[in-house]
C-alpha cells in the first residue's frame, strides 16, 4: 500500500468505527434490565419485570398477580407501558393535583412521561397500542414473555435511567378516592372510567447482572401499599358494581347494602 493510499485508509476506518458505536449492536443500553414493580392508587397487585437488551431486541418477561380480575363479564384488560423521557421515577399521593383520591396518568406524566413502548401481548407495541385492551394482560393474574423491538427513545431512555414501567388499571375494590372519582372520564379516553387507565403498579428499570431481580422496590419514589363496548352491569369485589351505559361509559357505583 502506498502512503497516499495509506492515507484515504485511516479516515474510512475511523468512520466505520464511529458508525458501529453508534449502531444498535453496539449500543450502550445493552444490558439486563429489571424492576420489582411499587404499588399505586390503592392496588394490593404485585409484579415484577425483566428486560434483556442486546441493540434494538429486547426479551420481555413481565409477571403479574393480585390485581383487578373482571370488568364487564370479562377478564379485566390491563395495558402497561415503558414511560420515558420526564425524571425516571414513579409518583407519590402528593402528585394528586385535583384532590380526587387518585393519582391519574397526566399527574404522573412529570414522573415518568409519555409511553414509548406498549408492552402488549401480541402484535404491535408502539405508543398508538397504549389503550388497546385486546392487547393488554387479561385479569388480575398474567405474564408477558415476548422478543419485542425498542424504537431509538426507548433505547435512549434506558440508557439515561429514566424507562418506567406502568401497569394501568384499578380495582375499584381497593382503589383510593370515591366511586365518582374512579367512574369520571378518564384523562387519556373519555369513553373510559378514570380508574381503567390509572396506574396501579410502577417501577424503573435499573440496569442489573444477568437474571438477577433486585430485592424490594426499586428507587422508584413509590412506597410500597399494604397489601367492542357491551352495555350491561356486573358485580365486583367489594360490593361494588361496574356498568355500561347505552352510551359507551362506564360507572361504578357501591351496593344499598355497603357502605360508601
Amino acid at each position: 500500500m502506498n502512503k497516499k493510499m495509506r492515507f484515504l485508509a485511516v479516515p474510512a476506518l475511523a468512520i466505520s468505527a464511529v458508525a458501529m458505536a453508534g449502531s444498535p449492536a453496539m449500543a450502550a443500553h445493552d444490558g439486563t434490565y429489571s424492576s420489582t414493580l411499587g404499588q399505586l392508587n390503592g392496588t394490593t397487585g404485585t409484579g415484577t419485570i425483566t428486560l434483556d437488551v442486546a441493540g434494538d431486541q429486547a426479551t420481555v418477561n413481565l409477571q403479574v398477580s393480585g390485581l383487578a380480575e373482571t370488568f364487564m363479564d370479562a377478564p379485566y384488560p390491563h395495558v402497561q407501558h415503558i414511560h420515558g423521557g420526564a425524571a425516571g421515577t414513579c409518583p407519590t399521593p402528593a402528585n394528586d393535583a385535583n384532590g380526587d383520591g387518585i393519582v391519574n396518568t397526566s399527574e404522573a406524566a412529570a414522573n415518568y412521561g409519555d409511553i414509548l413502548t406498549t408492552l402488549t401481548t401480541s402484535g404491535a407495541t408502539t405508543p398508538a397500542e397504549g389503550l388497546n385492551l385486546e392487547l393488554g394482560g387479561q385479569g388480575g393474574t398474567y405474564s408477558i414473555n415476548r422478543t419485542i423491538t425498542l424504537d431509538d427513545a426507548t433505547q435512549k431512555a434506558l440508557a439515561a435511567g429514566t424507562a418506567v414501567v406502568v401497569v394501568h388499571g384499578l380495582d375499584p375494590a381497593t382503589a383510593t378516592g370515591s366511586a365518582e372519582a374512579f367512574n369520571s372520564p378518564s384523562d387519556l379516553n373519555p369513553d373510559l372510567p378514570l380508574g381503567a387507565t390509572s396506574p396501579a403498579l410502577c417501577g424503573t428499570l435499573v440496569a442489573t447482572q444477568m437474571g438477577a431481580m433486585p430485592e424490594g422496590g426499586a428507587d422508584t419514589g413509590v412506597a410500597t401499599e399494604s397489601s367492542s363496548n357491551t352495555t350491561g352491569m356486573i358485580a365486583l369485589g367489594g360490593g361494588l358494581v361496574l356498568a355500561a351505559a347505552a352510551g359507551g361509559t362506564y360507572a361504578v357505583r357501591r351496593r344499598a347494602a355497603h357502605t360508601a
